[in-house]
Order: structure tokens, then C-alpha cells, then sequence
């Protein structure tokens, strides 16, 4: 009874939905009508205009008080942030599987409190990654090592390559299955796209917002609440190292991020917080901006035993592997052995030496930067490389993707849009790296050519000068705005399909379209009123039209920003996150374009003549449509022209099979290189190495 109960209930409502939508468009059309003829007094154009605004106003009344309740903000924010928990789960487990190969075994890292100077906080002197039954021993693992620091303030270092970001996304994994209702979300952020203009809760927001596509007001409260624990990644990659590779000890932007991290507060405590850096630029920072209240815990070197263990459930010919892994053995002190105990170097070995080659090269090579230069230059060759008894040729050629990730490795270095390194590759953001002057030019000439397309049809009305000037008018405009205009805002199309978001979205579709036209009918006749001279009804009638069209097109748009406001269904990723732009940029260019282009010509038709109507209206079409949506696609397209030669036209089908390869990696809608090293390297070659040398 009780579904039956909401069913009429539902039913009643689309009735009277449906009659005061009719009532609004037949009170409009009717004031349209008569207004044109002449039928009534002004004095009565307020009276017919006031019915259906009163009428909308008395739905809108009722609809909130009907509205149910939705508990307190609290409450909401706690189911906010279980949301929110699954969905940095999903991201993190990802980039997980990636920075372990595509493999599910992992490395226990050993980690020691280190006492650092100031105002330390308590913690326990040791811990380890994860304890099962494989790996029995009194230590923490690293979710109880967090909860046990008071304040819970972790800095976590390591030397280049002992797998901080490995700790850190066990840390997040583990915190966010294992979190109770009120507890916050961790929420790993790259440190190198930190604006530190702005304090943390900036951060956190615009993290939230770009990352993971939450909406800023949402995203403002579950901060507010303290519901995300920041977990920041990548302390050292804020500002370049000195010339020899050191740390610089200024690190003016690092610096400045300590400062807001030490003003970070929750309560009257130091609020919470874990940090990554590698160990030789946080202790040359530790003397002029130590993180207060914090614990410093330091990663060790991969135990030998463990790390023969990883290489031999990796290999897969244990005949070429043999030679390796008896030295090894038999010389656990030794230079290879203390080289490979980091889990990046573990992992770089494995890929390269997965299929083919003989690991035993490396017994040549006594010298960590040797065996690291030797690993680096044949990794992509072996990552691109085809697997044992796959006859296949290979999608792309070795020597092409090294070219292609180092182009790409010049966004990475302050020539994006952030004037600072980044970490970050998003897809529509690329475009600086063409030239910025050369993409913006190339962009503006594109949409002048698409709109000035209608040009010739302007020679078929009986004004051909007047029209060919209104399109050439409307090509440069939107030219111009081509050449000015910002990527669009992203809305995920599959919001749609949440319950508590489905009702306003097409309640929105159906009340946004007609209250807009009411308004815009209403603005109209104002409008046509005050410039009727010599013509008044041909006037008032363009004018309304116009009005009518615009509002009518308004009124879609709001309501598809406004119904699909809400927190993500799933986790974002580049592609997806590349075809909602598509999707909504094309929705709004054909709502836009469509309405737009109807009103304009209808008016040009009514004030002049039907076909110049038409070809004015075509070309406003064009322009609106490209001046409103589609600009992030189409400037994406321009630069992949321009950069025709450097990287691939399919780039996004490119940097999917990198992340694929273990090349590159997903983080939320934007691509990383797996490993900062990975990335410095190829920075530093702009071509393949095809021998490197044997010794230091």
C-alpha cells in the first residue's frame, strides 16, 4: 500500500506539473499575441505577465514546503564523506595495481622514527607496511603507526625510489576501508600542483573540485567539518634542485606550504596531516621550516630476503635469472644488492629484464647511477616490447614514445598553465605547450572559417551586403572569443542516474525551460516597447521572440549545471573525464546555437525579410554555439594539429596504453609518469640512449 500510495502520490505531482507549465505557456503565448495586435492596454500586459510568475511562485512555495527532510548538515556531510571514501578507494586501489606492475604482490617497507628538532610528536619507534600471516612481528603496520602519532602529524621520507608514494596509498587504502562514520577521509593530493597563494583548505577544495569532480559548495563543507585528512605527496617535487641535484635550501614554494601546513589546526590541537619528501630536501629544510608537531618517520632500505623473494616470483625464465639472483645470494652486503633495495629499482628491473635480455649485465656495473642509467634507458623498450610468444608487432615503435613522453615532459616544467612544476598531465590543459600565441591564433582563425561558412549563402537574400556583413560581424566576434575563452566546466553525465539527484534534474528540465521564457517574454516586451519607431508591432514581436528564444535556451542550461550538481557516482578519470567535457561542451554549443540562432533570425525575418532571417540566424547559430561550448574540444583539436610531428593525433588512446604499459599512471582525470625518475630521465633525453655507459 505504502508503494501504491507513492505512486499516486508521483502521478499527482506530474499532473500538476504538467497543468501549471501549460497554464504558464498558454498565459505567455496569450500576452505575446495580443501585445503584437494590439489587443490590450499596457496598464494589463503587468496583470497577464503577473498570473503566470505568481503561479510559478506558488509552485515553488509549495514544492519546499513539501520538500522532506534532510537531516542535519552534519548528517549530511558524514554521508558525503562515506561517498567520498569509495571513491578515493577506487582511484587509489588503481594507482596501486599500476605502481606495482600490474602485479598484486607487495613489498613490506620497514620504517624508524627519526627524532627531529622542535616540537616532535609522540609515536612508536618502528613500523612496517601491512602484517598478515606472511609477515608476523610486534610492529604497526602503517594505518596503526598513523593512529598511535599524537598529534597525528606524519611526515614520511625516503631516499629517491624507497616507495614513499607505495606508504603513502597503503596508508590511504587502509585508512579509508577501515574508517568509522565520523572519521575524516584521507585524500592523497600531489604536492606540485599546490598554489601557495592559497592556505590548505584552498587546497583541498580546488583538490576536490579538479580531481575528483565534486562541486565547490560540497566540497567547501566537507572541509569545513574536517572530513579530509590531507595525505601530501611530494614535499621535494615543489621547487627544482640546484644544478648538481642537490636540495635547494630556499625552496621558496616549500617553504611556503610548510608555513600553511603548520598553521593547519583542528580544534585547539595541530591539525592532521601526512606529508611525503625525500629525506635530503626535508632536512635541509628542517632548519628553517620544520612542520611542528609532527612525527618523522624514515623509510629503510627493502630487506634482502624480501626483495629476493619480489625478483624471483617476477621472473619468468629463472635459467637467464640464475646468475643474478646465486650473486645475490651469495653477496647480501654487496653494491647490487644495496642497489636493489628500493622497490623502484626492484620494479624497474623486473619490466626490463621481464621477457628478454640478461640480467646478469648488471653484475658489470658497480655504481648505483650506472645501473640506474643502464635500467632507464631500456625501459621503454621493454615496457613497449611484446610479451613471450606474442607475434605481434608492437602498437607504437620505442623510439617514437621516448620522443613523444619527452615532448610532454615540457608541460611538466612551468610551460603549462601553472607557472611552477607540476606532476599533472590533463589532456585539455596541453595546449600551452604548442605556443600559447600559435594555438590561440590557430583556434581564432578555425571558428572565424566555421562561421564565416555561411557567407556565401548571403548573396541569396535581396540585402546580400547587409548580410554578409552581419555574418562576417558574427565570424570575428566569435573568432575573438575563440581566442579569449577558457576550457568550460565539467559536468558528469552520469549524475543523472542517482536517485536523489534525478528528481531536480528533470523537474529542473521541465520548470527552468517555461519560467525563462516568462522572463524572457517579459524582457522582450520591455525591450520592444522602448525601440518601437515606425514599425511598433514588428518590433515588439522581434523583441519578444528573441527574448523568448534566449530564455527557453537558458533555461535548459540551468538546469543541466543545476540538476547534475552533486557528489560523483565513480571515480574520474582522463577519459572519461575528456568525453563528459565533449558531451557537455556539444550540449551546450546545439542549445545555445539552436535557440540563439531561432531567436536572432526570427527577429532579423520579421524586421526584414524571411531569407535574410535565415542566413543571419544560420551564422548566429554557428557563433553562439562556438562561443558558448565545445571551446575546450575544439582548442584540444588546434593543438593537436599544431603539434602534429611531436605527439601522436590520438594522443588520449596514446597515454591510455601508456598507463596500460606501466609508462604512465592515472591520477583522477589526469595522467602522472609512474615515477619521478622516469620523468627526470626522459626531461633530461630528448632521444633514446641507445648504449649508455657500463661504469659511473
Amino acid at each position: 500500500m505504502a508503494g501504491f500510495g507513492g505512486r499516486r502520490e508521483r502521478d499527482r505531482r506530474r499532473v500538476a506539473a504538467v497543468c501549471v507549465a501549460a497554464l504558464l505557456l498558454s498565459c505567455a503565448a496569450y500576452a505575446v499575441t495580443q501585445l503584437a495586435r494590439g489587443g490590450i492596454d499596457p496598464a494589463d500586459t503587468a496583470a497577464v505577465l503577473g498570473l503566470p510568475l505568481a503561479a510559478a511562485g506558488l509552485v515553488a512555495a509549495v514544492a519546499a514546503l513539501r520538500r522532506p527532510w534532510q537531516g542535519t548538515d552534519a548528517d549530511q556531510v558524514r554521508q558525503w564523506a562515506a561517498t567520498l571514501a569509495a571513491q578515493v578507494g577506487e582511484n587509489e586501489s588503481k594507482l596501486r595495481h599500476q605502481l606495482l606492475g600490474g602485479d598484486v604482490r607487495r613489498i613490506d617497507l620497514r620504517y624508524a622514527l627519526r627524532e627531529v628538532p622542535g616540537r616532535p610528536a609522540l609515536a612508536p619507534p618502528s613500523g612496517r607496511t601491512f602484517r598478515d600471516a606472511d609477515s608476523p612481528g610486534p610492529d604497526h603496520d602503517i594505518a596503526e603507526y598513523f593512529r598511535a602519532v599524537r598529534p597525528r602529524r606524519l611526515v614520511i621520507a625516503g631516499a629517491p625510489g624507497s616507495g614513499k608514494t607505495v606508504l603513502a596509498l597503503e596508508l590511504v587504502l587502509a585508512l579509508a576501508s577501515g574508517r568509522s562514520e565520523g572519521d575524516p577521509v584521507p585524500v592523497r593530493i600531489p604536492m606540485a600542483q599546490w598554489d601557495t597563494s592559497h592556505n590548505l583548505s584552498g587546497l583541498l577544495v580546488d583538490h576536490l573540485v579538479q580531481a575528483l569532480d565534486w562541486p565547490r559548495q560540497m566540497a567547501g563543507r566537507l572541509v569545513a567539518h574536517g572530513m579530509v585528512l590531507p595525505v601530501l605527496d611530494g614535499l621535494d617535487e615543489m621547487d627544482p634542485p640546484r644544478a648538481d641535484g642537490s636540495p635547494d635550501p630556499r625552496a621558496p614554494r616549500a617553504r611556503a606550504a610548510l608555513r600553511h601546513l603548520n598553521a593547519h589546526q583542528s580544534g585547539l590541537d595541530a591539525g592532521p596531516l601526512v606529508l611525503t619528501s625525500r629525506i635530503a630536501h626535508y632536512e635541509s629544510l628542517l632548519a628553517h621550516e620544520p612542520l611542528i608537531d609532527s612525527a618523522l618517520a624514515v623509510v629503510a632500505p627493502v630487506e634482502f630476503a624480501a626483495a629476493l623473494t619480489y625478483l624471483r616470483d617476477r621472473c619468468h625464465d629463472r635459467d637467464r635469472w640464475q646468475p643474478l639472483l646465486d650473486h645475490l645470494s651469495a653477496d647480501p652486503d654487496g653494491v647490487h644488492a644495496r642497489a636493489l633495495s628500493t622497490p623502484w629499482r626492484l620494479g624497474l628491473t623486473a619490466t626490463v629484464y621481464r621477457y628478454h635480455g640478461d640480467p646478469g649485465d648488471l653484475l658489470a656495473l658497480h655504481d648505483p647511477g650506472a645501473l640506474d642509467r643502464h635500467l632507464l634507458a631500456r625501459y621503454i623498450p621493454a615496457a613497449t616490447g611484446p610479451a613471450d610468444g606474442d607475434a605481434s608487432p608492437p602498437r607504437y615503435r620505442p623510439q617514437q614514445v621516448h620522443r613523444w613522453l619527452h615532448h610532454l615532459t615540457g608541460h611538466l616544467t612551468g610551460t603549462g598553465a601553472a607557472a611552477y612544476p607540476t606532476t599533472d598531465i590533463t589532456v585539455h590543459g596541453l595546449w600551452p605547450l604548442a605556443g600559447r600565441r600559435t594555438v590561440r591564433a590557430a583556434d581564432a582563425l578555425l571558428t572565424f572559417c566555421l562561421t564565416a561558412a555561411v557567407l556565401p549563402a548571403a548573396w541569396l537574400t535581396p540585402r546580400p551586403g547587409e548580410a554578409a556583413a552581419a555574418v562576417l560581424a558574427l565570424a570575428g566576434a566569435s573568432g575573438l572569443a575563440a581566442a579569449l575563452a577558457l576550457s568550460p566546466s565539467r559536468v558528469d553525465w552520469q549524475k543523472r542516474r542517482i536517485p536523489g539527484l534525478r528528481k531536480p534534474f528533470v523537474a529542473g528540465l521541465a520548470v527552468n525551460p517555461v519560467l525563462a521564457t516568462v522572463v524572457g517574454v517579459a524582457a522582450g516586451i520591455g525591450t520592444g516597447t522602448a525601440l518601437a519607431a515606425g514599425r511598433p508591432s514588428a518590433a515588439l514581436a522581434a523583441g519578444t521572440v528573441v527574448s523568448w528564444a534566449a530564455g527557453l535556451g537558458a533555461g535548459f542550461r540551468f538546469s543541466l549545471a543545476a540538476g547534475l550538481r552533486g557528489a560523483p557516482p565513480t571515480a574520474v578519470s582522463p577519459p572519461v573525464a575528456l568525453r563528459d567535457d565533449t558531451v557537455y561542451g556539444l550540449f551546450y554549443a546545439v542549445s545555445t546555437g539552436l535557440f540563439g540562432g531561432l531567436g536572432v533570425g526570427a527577429a532579423t525575418a520579421l524586421l526584414l525579410e524571411p531569407v535574410t532571417g535565415l542566413v543571419v540566424g544560420t551564422a548566429t547559430a554557428v557563433a553562439a554555439g562556438q562561443a558558448s561550448g565545445c571551446s575546450a574540444a575544439r582548442r584540444y583539436l588546434v593543438f593537436l594539429l599544431c603539434s602534429l610531428g611531436r605527439l601522436p593525433f590520438r594522443l588520449g588512446r596514446f597515454l591510455d596504453w601508456a598507463c596500460s604499459t606501466g609508462l604512465m599512471r592515472y591520477s583522477g582525470p589526469a595522467y602522472q609518469f609512474r615515477h619521478a625518475e622516469l620523468q627526470h630521465w626522459l626531461a633530461a633525453h630528448p632521444d633514446p640512449v641507445v648504449t649508455p655507459p657500463a661504469g659511473p
